[in-house]
């Protein structure tokens, strides 16, 4: 799919030319893919790059423009089973071109940041902006998963709820991975930021989207680490649910065996007391009542 836009008195609007000023082209088709390296002369290996997740992020000065291969989160779907996942994203700058290549229709243009724009250079570094935006936003969701996940698992004995909290941990890895790996290639554009023709605001922007990537690194191993470290804690919470449950089971077999017991002495075949008494049957259950307060009485009094 493509989307095409150009810039107006600052503001992004869709145009039907075309070559917009800015053009968008999500999960690309073959014919798609074929129109940009015979018109933009985009290499084949760096426009497949740009759509392959295990792809590491990369920034290269190529004569026409510069290619820019990052990662970033790819929107959360129920069906994941709660492992977040990371995707690549290419963009290409030109003079008068900023092309984007990426492998889901994702709204990449929205917040306050895209209110104003004043070139495209302005508009590739929002967009990265906001993958740095996209990453917090999910670890902050990570984390009241993280929350309520902890809190059924200190009264539930189900593995799958453990099994959420893997994927949790595996998204959280793959996350600081793909952030650490952002780090260098934002490094390399401030390095080469006079290069790229980026003004004085620009690089300001971009100092701010180096800190804002690092703060978002440290609070992803943090979480990280939590997680790891809580995760033995979980699992012995689980095993303690169950040493408890098996501890009520054998309250309450013992509570049925003593009774049976009682019961079985007074239905021998032979002579016994109380075998010609009235009253005979209610004494029986009386005493099998009786068993099963005093077990129950030292069960409580021992705080077994």
């Amino acid at each position: 799919m493509l989307k095409k836009f150009n810039i107006k008195n600052n503001v992004l609007v869709d145009t039907k030319d075309n070559l917009g000023e800015l053009m968008i082209f999500s999960d690309p088709t073959p014919e798609e893919k074929k129109y940009l390296t015979n018109t933009f002369q985009l290499d084949d290996h760096t426009l497949n790059s740009a759509l392959d997740p295990e792809e590491l992020s990369r920034l290269e000065f190529e004569p026409e423009h510069i290619a820019l291969i990052f990662k970033r989160p790819r929107n959360f779907s129920g069906k994941d089973q709660l492992f977040f996942k990371v995707a690549s994203m290419g963009m290409f700058l030109f003079k008068d071109r900023l092309v984007v290549v990426i492998s889901e229709d994702i709204p990449l243009l929205t917040g306050k940041r895209f209110g104003v724009v004043q070139s495209l250079k302005d508009v590739f570094l929002k967009i990265i902006y906001n993958s740095i935006s996209h990453y917090i936003e999910h670890l902050k969701v990570i984390n009241m998963i993280s929350d309520e996940i902890e809190k059924k698992i200190s009264t539930s004995l189900e593995n799958k709820y453990l099994l959420n909290l893997f994927s949790l941990e595996k998204s959280l890895v793959y996350y600081s991975n793909a952030i650490s790996s952002n780090g260098f290639v934002f490094e390399k554009l401030k390095n080469h930021s006079s290069r790229i023709g980026f003004d004085e605001r620009l690089l300001e922007m971009l100092e701010d989207i180096t800190v804002e990537n690092s703060q978002c690194l440290r609070q992803t191993d943090i979480y990280s680490n939590i997680l790891a470290s809580l995760m033995d804690a979980r699992a012995s919470v689980v095993n303690n649910n169950l040493n408890m449950l098996m501890k009520t089971l054998n309250l309450i077999a013992i509570c049925i065996m003593l009774p049976a017991l009682v019961v079985s002495f007074f239905s021998m075949n032979v002579k016994i007391p109380f075998q010609g008494y009235p009253y005979a049957f209610w004494i029986i259950v009386g005493l099998a009542v009786v068993s099963i307060a005093v077990t129950v009485g030292v069960w409580y009094r021992k705080k077994w």
